[in-house]
Protein backbone atom coordinates (compact mmCIF):
# COMPACT_ATOMS: atom_id res chain seq x y z
CA UNK A 1 0.00 0.00 0.00
CA UNK A 2 1.41 3.35 -0.98
CA UNK A 3 1.57 6.39 1.28
CA UNK A 4 -1.44 8.03 -0.43
CA UNK A 5 -3.72 5.06 0.35
CA UNK A 6 -2.61 4.96 3.96
CA UNK A 7 -3.38 8.66 4.43
CA UNK A 8 -6.83 8.24 2.81
CA UNK A 9 -7.71 5.32 5.11
CA UNK A 10 -6.64 7.26 8.18
CA UNK A 11 -8.75 10.25 7.11
CA UNK A 12 -11.84 8.11 6.50
CA UNK A 13 -11.47 6.46 9.88
CA UNK A 14 -11.18 9.82 11.62
CA UNK A 15 -14.24 11.20 9.80
CA UNK A 16 -16.29 8.16 10.72
CA UNK A 17 -15.31 8.55 14.37
CA UNK A 18 -16.33 12.22 14.31
CA UNK A 19 -19.70 11.41 12.71
CA UNK A 20 -20.39 8.58 15.14
CA UNK A 21 -19.39 10.79 18.06
CA UNK A 22 -21.68 13.58 16.84
CA UNK A 23 -24.61 11.21 16.46
CA UNK A 24 -24.07 9.75 19.92
CA UNK A 25 -23.84 13.25 21.41
CA UNK A 26 -27.02 14.30 19.64
CA UNK A 27 -28.84 11.23 20.93
CA UNK A 28 -27.63 11.92 24.45
CA UNK A 29 -28.77 15.56 24.25
CA UNK A 30 -32.12 14.51 22.81
CA UNK A 31 -32.63 11.89 25.50
CA UNK A 32 -31.71 14.29 28.27
CA UNK A 33 -33.89 16.98 26.72
CA UNK A 34 -36.88 14.67 26.50
CA UNK A 35 -36.28 13.54 30.08
CA UNK A 36 -36.12 17.12 31.32
CA UNK A 37 -39.14 18.15 29.23
CA UNK A 38 -41.18 15.26 30.59
CA UNK A 39 -40.24 15.88 34.20
CA UNK A 40 -40.64 19.64 34.18
CA UNK A 41 -44.36 19.33 33.41
CA UNK A 42 -45.24 17.33 36.51
CA UNK A 43 -47.61 18.74 39.17
CA UNK A 44 -46.09 20.67 42.04
CA UNK A 45 -48.18 18.74 44.57
CA UNK A 46 -50.32 15.88 43.18
CA UNK A 47 -52.20 15.57 46.48
CA UNK A 48 -53.21 19.24 46.81
CA UNK A 49 -56.51 19.82 44.96
CA UNK A 50 -57.29 23.18 46.55
CA UNK A 51 -58.42 25.57 43.80
CA UNK A 52 -56.97 29.06 43.62
CA UNK A 53 -58.61 31.83 41.58
CA UNK A 54 -56.08 33.64 39.42
CA UNK A 55 -56.58 36.63 37.12
CA UNK A 56 -54.54 36.86 33.94
CA UNK A 57 -54.67 40.39 32.63
CA UNK A 58 -54.97 41.15 28.93
CA UNK A 59 -51.56 41.35 27.27
CA UNK A 60 -49.78 39.13 29.81
CA UNK A 61 -46.97 37.13 28.23
CA UNK A 62 -45.79 33.67 29.24
CA UNK A 63 -43.16 35.07 31.61
CA UNK A 64 -45.74 37.13 33.48
CA UNK A 65 -48.20 34.22 33.59
CA UNK A 66 -45.51 31.86 34.87
CA UNK A 67 -44.62 34.30 37.64
CA UNK A 68 -48.28 34.67 38.63
CA UNK A 69 -48.62 30.89 38.80
CA UNK A 70 -45.58 30.66 41.07
CA UNK A 71 -46.76 33.56 43.26
CA UNK A 72 -50.03 31.69 43.83
CA UNK A 73 -48.36 28.37 44.65
CA UNK A 74 -49.43 26.54 41.49
CA UNK A 75 -45.91 25.91 40.13
CA UNK A 76 -42.47 26.28 41.70
CA UNK A 77 -40.31 27.07 38.68
CA UNK A 78 -41.53 29.81 36.31
CA UNK A 79 -38.44 29.40 34.12
CA UNK A 80 -39.33 25.77 33.45
CA UNK A 81 -42.94 26.68 32.66
CA UNK A 82 -41.79 29.35 30.22
CA UNK A 83 -39.30 26.95 28.54
CA UNK A 84 -41.88 24.14 28.44
CA UNK A 85 -44.46 26.47 26.88
CA UNK A 86 -41.96 27.59 24.22
CA UNK A 87 -40.92 24.03 23.37
CA UNK A 88 -44.59 23.04 23.07
CA UNK A 89 -45.32 26.02 20.84
CA UNK A 90 -47.82 27.50 23.30
CA UNK A 91 -46.26 30.96 23.46
CA UNK A 92 -48.79 33.66 22.52
CA UNK A 93 -51.70 31.20 22.82
CA UNK A 94 -52.56 31.84 26.46
CA UNK A 95 -55.71 33.94 27.00
CA UNK A 96 -56.59 36.56 29.59
CA UNK A 97 -59.35 35.86 32.09
CA UNK A 98 -60.20 34.62 35.57
CA UNK A 99 -59.21 30.99 36.15
CA UNK A 100 -59.05 28.39 38.87
CA UNK A 101 -55.94 26.23 39.21
CA UNK A 102 -54.59 23.85 41.83
CA UNK A 103 -51.04 22.62 42.65
CA UNK A 104 -52.17 19.15 41.56
CA UNK A 105 -52.35 20.28 37.92
CA UNK A 106 -49.62 19.45 35.43
CA UNK A 107 -48.21 21.98 32.98
CA UNK A 108 -50.32 20.30 30.31
CA UNK A 109 -53.54 20.77 32.30
CA UNK A 110 -52.69 24.39 33.12
CA UNK A 111 -51.87 25.14 29.50
CA UNK A 112 -55.09 23.53 28.25
CA UNK A 113 -57.13 25.82 30.50
CA UNK A 114 -55.20 28.93 29.48
CA UNK A 115 -55.33 28.10 25.76
CA UNK A 116 -58.98 27.09 25.78
CA UNK A 117 -59.97 30.23 27.63
CA UNK A 118 -61.85 28.14 30.19
CA UNK A 119 -62.57 31.18 32.29
CA UNK A 120 -63.98 30.74 35.76
CA UNK A 121 -67.54 32.00 35.38
CA UNK A 122 -70.49 32.94 37.54
CA UNK A 123 -74.14 32.85 36.54
CA UNK A 124 -77.03 35.18 37.25
CA UNK A 125 -80.66 35.28 36.17
CA UNK A 126 -82.79 38.30 35.34
CA UNK A 127 -86.51 37.37 35.35
CA UNK A 128 -89.01 38.86 32.92
CA UNK A 129 -90.63 41.99 34.31
CA UNK A 130 -87.72 43.37 36.34
CA UNK A 131 -87.06 47.08 36.02
CA UNK A 132 -83.52 48.44 36.01
CA UNK A 133 -83.49 49.12 39.75
CA UNK A 134 -84.72 45.64 40.55
CA UNK A 135 -81.86 44.32 38.42
CA UNK A 136 -79.46 46.48 40.44
CA UNK A 137 -80.93 45.17 43.72
CA UNK A 138 -80.72 41.54 42.59
CA UNK A 139 -77.11 41.70 41.41
CA UNK A 140 -76.04 43.70 44.46
CA UNK A 141 -77.74 41.23 46.82
CA UNK A 142 -75.68 38.44 45.25
CA UNK A 143 -72.50 40.44 45.75
CA UNK A 144 -71.88 40.62 42.01
CA UNK A 145 -71.86 44.40 41.57
CA UNK A 146 -71.46 47.57 43.56
CA UNK A 147 -75.01 48.93 43.57
CA UNK A 148 -74.10 52.63 43.45
CA UNK A 149 -71.64 52.11 40.59
CA UNK A 150 -74.14 49.95 38.70
CA UNK A 151 -76.97 52.50 39.05
CA UNK A 152 -74.67 55.35 38.06
CA UNK A 153 -73.82 53.49 34.85
CA UNK A 154 -77.50 52.72 34.22
CA UNK A 155 -78.43 56.37 34.55
CA UNK A 156 -75.37 58.07 33.08
CA UNK A 157 -73.36 55.51 31.07
CA UNK A 158 -72.82 56.20 27.37
CA UNK A 159 -74.45 53.10 25.90
CA UNK A 160 -76.60 54.85 23.32
CA UNK A 161 -73.55 55.52 21.14
CA UNK A 162 -72.64 51.82 21.28
CA UNK A 163 -76.03 50.24 20.58
CA UNK A 164 -78.11 51.27 17.59
CA UNK A 165 -81.37 50.03 19.12
CA UNK A 166 -81.04 52.61 21.93
CA UNK A 167 -81.23 55.56 19.54
CA UNK A 168 -85.02 55.83 20.08
CA UNK A 169 -84.89 55.17 23.82
CA UNK A 170 -85.77 57.94 26.24
CA UNK A 171 -82.84 60.27 26.88
CA UNK A 172 -82.92 60.44 30.65
CA UNK A 173 -81.85 58.41 33.68
CA UNK A 174 -84.22 55.59 32.65
CA UNK A 175 -82.58 55.27 29.23
CA UNK A 176 -81.88 51.55 29.61
CA UNK A 177 -85.29 50.64 30.99
CA UNK A 178 -86.73 47.78 28.97
CA UNK A 179 -83.45 46.77 27.36
CA UNK A 180 -81.69 44.69 30.04
CA UNK A 181 -82.94 41.50 28.42
CA UNK A 182 -84.24 38.87 30.88
CA UNK A 183 -82.22 35.68 30.68
CA UNK A 184 -79.73 33.48 32.53
CA UNK A 185 -76.20 34.70 31.91
CA UNK A 186 -72.63 33.54 32.48
CA UNK A 187 -69.90 36.13 32.98
CA UNK A 188 -66.29 35.98 34.03
CA UNK A 189 -65.77 36.10 37.76
CA UNK A 190 -64.80 39.63 38.69
CA UNK A 191 -66.59 41.16 35.69
CA UNK A 192 -67.12 44.91 35.98
CA UNK A 193 -70.49 46.59 36.39
CA UNK A 194 -70.27 47.78 32.78
CA UNK A 195 -69.70 44.21 31.58
CA UNK A 196 -72.87 43.06 33.36
CA UNK A 197 -74.88 45.75 31.61
CA UNK A 198 -73.34 45.03 28.22
CA UNK A 199 -74.00 41.30 28.36
CA UNK A 200 -77.72 42.04 28.81
CA UNK A 201 -77.76 44.71 26.09
CA UNK A 202 -75.91 42.34 23.76
CA UNK A 203 -78.58 39.70 24.40
CA UNK A 204 -81.31 42.17 23.45
CA UNK A 205 -79.46 42.81 20.21
CA UNK A 206 -79.34 39.05 19.55
CA UNK A 207 -82.97 38.30 20.47
CA UNK A 208 -84.57 41.18 18.54
CA UNK A 209 -84.10 40.26 14.90
CA UNK A 210 -84.67 41.98 11.57
CA UNK A 211 -88.07 40.28 11.45
CA UNK A 212 -89.07 42.08 14.66
CA UNK A 213 -87.98 45.44 13.27
CA UNK A 214 -89.85 44.73 10.03
CA UNK A 215 -93.04 43.92 11.92
CA UNK A 216 -92.70 47.07 14.04
CA UNK A 217 -92.40 49.13 10.87
CA UNK A 218 -95.55 47.50 9.49
CA UNK A 219 -97.36 48.61 12.65
CA UNK A 220 -95.89 52.10 12.21
CA UNK A 221 -94.12 51.81 15.56
CA UNK A 222 -90.56 52.40 16.67
CA UNK A 223 -88.88 49.52 18.48
CA UNK A 224 -88.94 51.66 21.63
CA UNK A 225 -92.75 51.92 21.36
CA UNK A 226 -92.95 48.15 20.90
CA UNK A 227 -90.87 47.63 24.04
CA UNK A 228 -93.07 50.09 25.97
CA UNK A 229 -96.19 48.11 24.98
CA UNK A 230 -94.45 44.79 25.65
CA UNK A 231 -93.34 45.97 29.10
CA UNK A 232 -96.95 46.76 30.04
CA UNK A 233 -98.07 43.36 28.74
CA UNK A 234 -95.30 41.72 30.77
CA UNK A 235 -96.47 43.29 34.00
CA UNK A 236 -100.20 42.97 33.35
CA UNK A 237 -100.36 39.43 31.98
CA UNK A 238 -100.10 36.35 34.18
CA UNK A 239 -100.53 33.68 31.50
CA UNK A 240 -98.45 33.57 28.32
CA UNK A 241 -101.40 32.48 26.18
CA UNK A 242 -103.30 35.63 27.16
CA UNK A 243 -100.51 38.03 26.15
CA UNK A 244 -101.93 38.67 22.64
CA UNK A 245 -105.34 39.42 24.21
CA UNK A 246 -103.84 41.96 26.61
CA UNK A 247 -102.01 43.45 23.63
CA UNK A 248 -105.30 43.80 21.78
CA UNK A 249 -106.79 45.77 24.68
CA UNK A 250 -103.85 48.17 24.61
CA UNK A 251 -104.10 48.73 20.86
CA UNK A 252 -107.88 49.07 20.94
CA UNK A 253 -107.67 51.73 23.64
CA UNK A 254 -104.96 53.60 21.75
CA UNK A 255 -107.05 53.49 18.57
CA UNK A 256 -110.07 55.14 20.22
CA UNK A 257 -108.02 57.59 22.27
CA UNK A 258 -108.98 56.06 25.59
CA UNK A 259 -106.49 56.17 28.47
CA UNK A 260 -104.81 52.80 29.00
CA UNK A 261 -105.55 52.83 32.75
CA UNK A 262 -103.00 50.11 33.44
CA UNK A 263 -102.20 49.51 37.11
CA UNK A 264 -98.66 48.43 36.25
CA UNK A 265 -97.74 51.93 35.06
CA UNK A 266 -98.83 53.44 38.39
CA UNK A 267 -96.94 50.73 40.27
CA UNK A 268 -93.85 51.78 38.31
CA UNK A 269 -94.30 55.32 39.63
CA UNK A 270 -94.88 54.05 43.17
CA UNK A 271 -91.86 51.77 43.00
CA UNK A 272 -93.85 48.88 44.46
CA UNK A 273 -96.38 46.29 43.33
CA UNK A 274 -99.55 47.01 45.28
CA UNK A 275 -102.25 44.36 45.05
CA UNK A 276 -104.95 47.03 44.87
CA UNK A 277 -104.42 50.65 43.91
CA UNK A 278 -106.19 53.39 45.81
CA UNK A 279 -107.97 56.23 44.04
CA UNK A 280 -105.19 58.53 45.25
CA UNK A 281 -102.63 56.26 43.59
CA UNK A 282 -104.37 56.59 40.24
CA UNK A 283 -104.22 60.38 40.50
CA UNK A 284 -100.45 60.64 41.03
CA UNK A 285 -98.99 63.26 38.74
CA UNK A 286 -96.53 61.46 36.49
CA UNK A 287 -96.18 61.00 32.72
CA UNK A 288 -96.13 57.25 33.47
CA UNK A 289 -99.58 57.34 35.06
CA UNK A 290 -101.83 56.01 32.29
CA UNK A 291 -104.96 56.71 34.35
CA UNK A 292 -104.60 60.46 33.86
CA UNK A 293 -102.56 60.51 30.63
CA UNK A 294 -103.73 59.19 27.28
CA UNK A 295 -101.37 57.29 25.03
CA UNK A 296 -98.22 55.40 25.93
CA UNK A 297 -95.97 56.31 28.86
CA UNK A 298 -92.65 57.94 27.90
CA UNK A 299 -90.69 54.71 28.29
CA UNK A 300 -90.88 51.01 29.19
CA UNK A 301 -91.74 50.09 32.77
CA UNK A 302 -89.68 46.89 32.87
CA UNK A 303 -87.68 44.49 30.72
CA UNK A 304 -90.14 42.31 28.78
CA UNK A 305 -89.40 38.80 27.59
CA UNK A 306 -89.88 37.47 24.09
CA UNK A 307 -93.45 36.30 24.74
CA UNK A 308 -94.55 39.84 25.59
CA UNK A 309 -92.56 41.33 22.70
CA UNK A 310 -94.09 38.88 20.24
CA UNK A 311 -97.56 39.73 21.60
CA UNK A 312 -96.88 43.45 21.20
CA UNK A 313 -96.00 42.82 17.57
CA UNK A 314 -98.83 40.34 16.97
CA UNK A 315 -101.89 41.37 19.00
CA UNK A 316 -105.03 39.29 18.84
CA UNK A 317 -107.84 40.61 16.66
CA UNK A 318 -110.53 41.48 19.23
CA UNK A 319 -112.90 44.26 20.27
CA UNK A 320 -111.86 44.00 23.93
CA UNK A 321 -111.48 47.25 25.83
CA UNK A 322 -111.29 45.87 29.39
CA UNK A 323 -109.78 42.98 31.31
CA UNK A 324 -109.47 42.01 34.95
CA UNK A 325 -108.22 38.99 36.86
CA UNK A 326 -110.83 36.25 36.92
CA UNK A 327 -112.67 34.76 39.89
CA UNK A 328 -110.77 31.50 39.26
CA UNK A 329 -107.74 33.05 41.00
CA UNK A 330 -105.47 31.07 38.71
CA UNK A 331 -103.87 34.05 37.01
CA UNK A 332 -106.30 34.04 34.10
CA UNK A 333 -108.27 37.15 33.13
CA UNK A 334 -111.77 37.97 31.94
CA UNK A 335 -111.90 40.20 28.87
CA UNK A 336 -114.85 42.39 27.90
CA UNK A 337 -116.00 44.91 25.32
CA UNK A 338 -118.08 47.11 27.61
CA UNK A 339 -117.87 48.69 31.03
CA UNK A 340 -120.94 46.88 32.41
CA UNK A 341 -119.38 43.46 31.86
CA UNK A 342 -116.08 44.73 33.23
CA UNK A 343 -117.81 45.78 36.45
CA UNK A 344 -119.39 42.35 36.82
CA UNK A 345 -116.05 40.65 36.20
CA UNK A 346 -114.35 42.95 38.71
CA UNK A 347 -116.98 42.20 41.35
CA UNK A 348 -116.62 38.47 40.79
CA UNK A 349 -112.85 38.68 41.22
CA UNK A 350 -113.12 40.82 44.37
CA UNK A 351 -115.59 38.39 45.95
CA UNK A 352 -113.40 35.38 45.18
CA UNK A 353 -110.28 37.19 46.41
CA UNK A 354 -111.91 38.23 49.68
CA UNK A 355 -113.27 34.72 50.25
CA UNK A 356 -109.84 33.21 49.68
CA UNK A 357 -108.29 35.45 52.32
CA UNK A 358 -110.70 34.29 55.03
Amino acid sequence: MDIKSIITNLTDTKTKKIIVGAVVAALVILTVGLFILGNMGKPLDPDNNEMVTITIESGSGTSVIAQILEDNGIIDNPTQFKLWSRLKGYDNQYKAGNYKFSPSMSFKEIAAILIGGKVNTISFTIPEGYNIYQVADALSAQGLVDKDTFIDLLENGDFQSQYEFLKDAQNNKNRLEGYLFPNTYFVAEGASEEEFIKVMLNQFDVEITDAHYKKAKELDLSMNEVIIIASIIERECKLAEEAPLVASVIYNRLDIGKALQMCSTVQYVLGETKEVLSYADTQIQSPYNTYINAGLPPGPICSPGLVAIEAALNPANTDYIYFVLSEKLDGSSNFSTNYSDFQKDSAAYSAAYDAAKK
